[in-house]
């Protein structure tokens, strides 16, 4: 199966249904694999290579990534809120792009606005023969986060992102009055898998363009919503709205699926309490794996929540267990699987792993596992604890210390709202840890008292040297906080 047959099939089983938008006015199934040949015989008319995408949330999004596969093409969603000279690296990888810009004058000279491409998909005649991918082409192009170095290309063959939607959604499974908000960024792999997992499904999908809490709140009171997919800033500041007004979330909502950041164990009880009859899932996954490889479910926050057993209860801070198309190991520095409750990397294999890069080809060892630079640990019953990335492995006179246990205990005091730990050079020990807080306004509490909260909890040699309280910490549109930056900006003003 591609992309291709994908699209066939949701136009097939949902013909008339509205998918895309308002349920007045929407795209239905059959409309958009018209609309979706119409810009396929564009984009062939071009002669381009590839389709890059530089807007935000909307139908033009999936009317383009199908356009492409019918067109035999990749698509490549690109962050429009790059700096120039970012867009333009980004674009110097590929000849011959399409290119459909929100701000089509800032990037190319080729380069159509969103709405010129809507209209010529409704005017253009349909692409006279259509493409049928190979399972092994590429068909969608990411670029990775670039939080830790230069952002690679990371590349999805429709293998990949069918061995997902297959393997994890059951086609026609949603009711026609069932409905999603999307508000991740278009070019995370969340948009990408949560758009095809939806369509699937049948699920009508809501985009919000520009994120708020108020907007997101009144879409989803007016139209229904039943399911909905937010990174943990995001749910963060719905749930501070609700508080504020004393409001209870809408009572439409069944599922509340959160992830592409760690969320403290503080907002993720907040949320529950705000929306007590809608199912919370905490999914985990890359981009190279073409989205989630781990879930913890429902049932799993509630039986977390309910249970007097410590190991049960601290499974509200995990991501869950593997997905059964995928396996998940945690190895030890010398490749062995490490046992129950000791930190090593993850590592996973499955048939929606792709572990690909344009600059340096297949990352898949001779037995096809992908090392995930993600460290954590499984408890006795398989749920993955992350620990962070290999990368941001603070060593403190040789001592390995996992940031995420420190923002974790911090995370606990009842002042932080937003932590941050990271590793800066020391002459004596290597690596000093610094911690970066953000407390509740009108908060007094002061760096000594975070200091010793923390270590009265672990050792001496895990409390935080430096700790800065900050008005804000800067994220990444999907929720990661960005420690280079932060340390940085430490270093700059030391």
């Amino acid at each position: 199966m591609n992309l291709t047959t994908l699209l066939e099939m949701i136009a097939s089983g949902f013909e008339d249904r509205v998918l895309l938008g308002p349920r007045a006015s929407g795209v239905t199934g059959g409309r958009l694999r018209d609309l979706a040949h119409r810009g396929a015989g564009v984009i062939q008319e071009s002669g381009a290579t590839v389709v890059v995408f530089l807007g935000g949330n909307g139908p033009a999004l999936p009317m383009a990534m199908f356009a492409a596969s019918v067109a035999g093409l990749p698509f490549l969603p690109v962050n429009y809120r790059l700096a120039d000279e970012q867009i333009e690296e980004i674009l110097s990888r590929h000849e011959a792009p399409f290119i459909i810009a929100e701000d089509p004058a800032r990037v190319h000279e080729s380069a159509i606005s969103i709405d010129e491409w809507v209209t010529r998909c409704t005017e253009h005649e349909p692409i006279a023969d259509p493409a049928d991918p190979d399972l092994e082409d590429v068909a969608i192009i990411l670029m990775t986060s670039g939080t830790t170095g230069a952002p690679k290309s990371a590349l999805l063959r429709h293998t990949h992102l069918t061995s997902y939607v297959v393997g994890s959604v059951e086609f026609a499974g949603s009711e026609d009055t069932d409905a999603t908000i999307v508000s991740v960024p278009p070019y995370h792999i969340a948009a990408v898998a949560n758009l095809l997992s939806n369509l699937y499904s049948g699920r009508r999908i809501l985009y919000l363009d520009r994120f708020s809490a108020e907007e997101w709140l009144r879409i989803v009171t007016d139209e229904g919503v039943t399911h909905a997919m937010v990174v943990p800033t995001m749910l963060s500041r719905i749930v501070d709205l609700l508080e504020a007004t004393e409001a209870q979330g809408p009572s439409t909502l069944r599922s509340i699926s959160y992830g592409g950041a760690k969320i403290s164990a503080g907002v993720l009880r907040r949320a529950l309490q705000r929306f007590p009859e809608a199912g919370f899932v905490n999914a985990y996954g890359l981009t190279e794996t073409a989205s989630s490889i781990a879930v913890l479910g429902p049932d799993d926050h509630r039986a977390a929540l309910e249970s007097d057993d410590p190991e049960v209860q601290a499974r509200l801070g995990s991501v869950g267990r593997a997905l059964p198309n995928v396996v998940i190991e945690v190895r030890d520095e010398f490749g062995q699987q490490c046992p129950p409750g000791v930190v090593g990397d993850l590592v996973v294999r499955g048939s929606q792993v792709a572990g690909e890069y344009a600059e340096a080809g297949s990352q898949l060892d001779d037995d096809g596992w992908f090392v995930t630079r993600d460290r954590g640990y499984a408890d006795s019953e398989g749920f993955l604890f992350i620990q962070g990335r290999s990368d941001d492995t603070i060593i403190r006179g040789g001592e390995n210390i996992a940031p995420a246990e420190i923002e974790h205990v911090l995370a606990e005091h009842e002042a932080v709202v937003d932590v941050a730990v990271a590793g800066v050079p020391d002459e004596e020990w290597g690596q000093r840890i610094a911690a970066f807080v953000v407390v509740k306004t009108g908060s007094t509490a002061t760096a000594d008292e975070l200091r010793e909260f923390v270590r009265q909890r672990l050792r001496g040699s895990k409390t935080p040297d430096v700790i800065s309280i900050l008005p804000e910490l800067p994220h990444t549109p999907t929720g990661k906080v960005l420690r280079r930056q932060l340390v940085a900006d430490l270093l700059t003003t030391a």
